[in-house]
């Protein structure tokens, strides 16, 4: 008779399609179960796009083992002989590779990949259809384009659902935007599936981490430091972090921003940063690897995005003892869970969020007690073990 684990001698195969490896959580996720899934009797090949001009690279996360290229033709932007050339590709890699699975993440890979993914099944036999799978880390549906091109987008996702066996959301947010709102697919086959990350250098943070992160940074250790963390891109809205930023150094003049990140926005920011007076309280980092120091030097986290998925950066914060404030968009509520945690504010409204970070800064004892609060609540929910897991046990539906 067998071993009972007869059937991992010869792994289930998943091709990994990621738009590309910028900075950012879907990055993390598509890396991390690229490498922990292996140990479950799977073996992945991470296809990833190019990069974008100052998005910053995610590349250096790639442990040796992982199997991932680089496809020059898959890149965000819109371009028919481009993206039809990625679908040439990947289905020469799918026939290659004979895929159990398809997965993809983030909106172009799904476009590409699901539509190389039908192709190929096609003209194999059912018992080699490759099962297909996308993620949305969020979605593109809502404050990105105009709404000619958000109607277009929207066909398109739709269409493609039904060439897809199972849609992740990684909310129940997010499920109910896509297939509540936008109609996407049918309910039955989503699953949520939320992030996860290895946040034990976050958690350590304490009394003493905290005041050398300050002493690295060289910012004072009387400062109240207001931080924010992201691609310096529009859907962030950096601006209106820098008017809430006005608010509260007219109230606070122990108040430092600090801004991590870097895009096509930064020259504009720093621009504004000055005209608004607020260029010597304010640093750009740039992209940092050090997020346990960012994240450690700060008091408040301020988020002011125009919509998120999930937000990574939030829970990073969260998991480092660090309480937030931020709009009310997406998965926030999501993150927070209850927890009073983050507060929040509607888009656009720079006093009310200004009038949170102020309330935090006033009581540090309850600024103390909420930051734990969030540190507990994230740390129990956003654990990458669960997140293997998780997906281990939707593949395993697919392929049995």
């Amino acid at each position: 008779m067998p071993p009972p684990d007869a059937a991992r001698r010869d792994p289930v195969r998943v091709l990994r399609l990621i738009t590309r490896l910028n900075i950012g959580g879907p990055s993390i996720h598509a890396i991390t179960l690229s490498d922990r899934l292996s140990a479950r009797g799977y073996r992945t090949r991470l296809v990833f796009g190019r990069v974008g001009t100052g998005e910053g690279d995610m590349r250096y996360l790639l442990p040796p083992m992982v199997d991932a290229c680089e496809m020059a033709s898959l890149q965000r932007a819109i371009s028919p002989a481009r993206d039809l050339r990625a679908v040439a590709q990947l289905l020469g890699i799918m026939r290659a590779f004979h895929p159990h699975i398809v997965h993809t993440h983030m909106a172009k890979a799904g476009t590409v990949g699901r539509t190389a993914a039908a192709i190929h099944n096609r003209t194999t036999g059912r018992a080699d259809r490759a099962r297909v799978v996308h993620t949305y880390h969020g979605h593109v549906l809502e404050g990105y384009f105009s709404p000619a091109r958000t109607r277009m987008f929207l066909a398109v996702e739709r269409a493609l659902a039904r060439i897809t066996d199972r849609i992740v959301a990684i909310s129940p947010r997010i499920r109910d935007e896509l297939a509540g709102e936008q109609r996407i697919g049918r309910p039955d086959q989503y699953r949520i599936i939320p992030l996860g990350f290895d946040l034990r250098a976050l958690a350590a943070i304490d009394a003493r981490a905290r005041a050398a992160a300050r002493a690295a940074l060289a910012i004072p250790p009387d400062a109240h430091v207001i931080t924010t963390v992201g691609r310096l891109t529009a859907i962030k809205q950096h601006a209106l972090f820098l008017e809430a930023a006005r608010l509260i150094a007219a109230s606070d003049p122990l108040a430092v921003f600090v801004i991590a990140g870097d895009g096509e926005l930064r020259a504009d920011l720093e621009r504004l940063a000055r005209d608004l007076a607020l260029d010597r309280r304010t640093r750009f980092l740039g992209w940092r690897r050090d997020l346990e120091t960012v994240y450690g030097a700060s008091d408040v986290f301020l988020l002011t995005s125009r919509n998120e998925g999930t937000p990574v950066a939030l829970i990073e914060s969260l998991a480092a003892g660090t309480p937030g404030v931020s709009t009310d968009v997406g998965g926030v509520r999501d993150v927070i869970d209850g927890t009073g945690s983050v507060l929040v504010a509607p888009f656009g409204d720079a006093s009310a969020l200004a009038a949170h970070v102020l309330a935090l800064l006033d009581d540090p004892a309850r600024r103390a007690a909420l930051g734990e609060r969030g540190r507990h609540s994230v740390l129990a929910r956003y654990h990458i073990d669960r997140l293997v897991g998780d997906v281990d046990a939707l593949y395993r539906e697919l392929v049995g």
